[in-house]
């Protein structure tokens, strides 16, 4: 099992602006408004050193909203720990992880409008990203 999924297994995400897929691989990740997704994703970074260096340093998060998909597959945005914080990710049917981004200063999200592939994720504060649910990177 990665270090993510160990992590969500309790419903954690380190605190780090970043997109964490289950198999451990990890891109940081920062607002911005002038991309058309609003989320620009950047190099990716070891999440097992990471985590190692200060293990409780980790959020809960909480789900606000949710949409399943089609697929059986469900996305599920929130908050964490903090007011702050905002979540969003993909989910199995059974609540495993595909992938999760996580931001610190977002605000929770708590609406989900999707189109096609595409997902819109919209927060308390006006934070607003649009992925591609099958490769959050696009």
């Amino acid at each position: 099992m990665s270090v993510i999924e160990d992590l969500w297994s309790e419903f954690r995400l380190p605190i780090r602006n970043a997109l964490y897929f289950r198999d451990g691989v990890s891109y940081e990740v920062v607002i911005d408004p002038d991309s058309p997704s609003g989320l620009r994703v950047l190099q990716s970074f070891d999440l097992a050193d990471y985590v190692a260096s200060d293990p409780d340093w980790t959020s809960e998060v909480d789900g606000l909203t949710s949409m399943e998909r089609e697929d059986g597959d469900l996305l599920w945005a929130g908050d964490g720990s903090y007011g702050s914080e905002g979540f969003v990710a993909r989910l199995r049917g059974d609540r495993t992880l595909v992938w999760a981004i996580f931001l610190t200063d977002s605000n929770p999200f708590t609406e989900i409008r999707t189109s096609g592939r595409g997902a819109t994720f919209l927060s308390t504060s006006g934070v607003r990203i649009t992925l591609d649910v099958d490769d959050p990177r696009a």
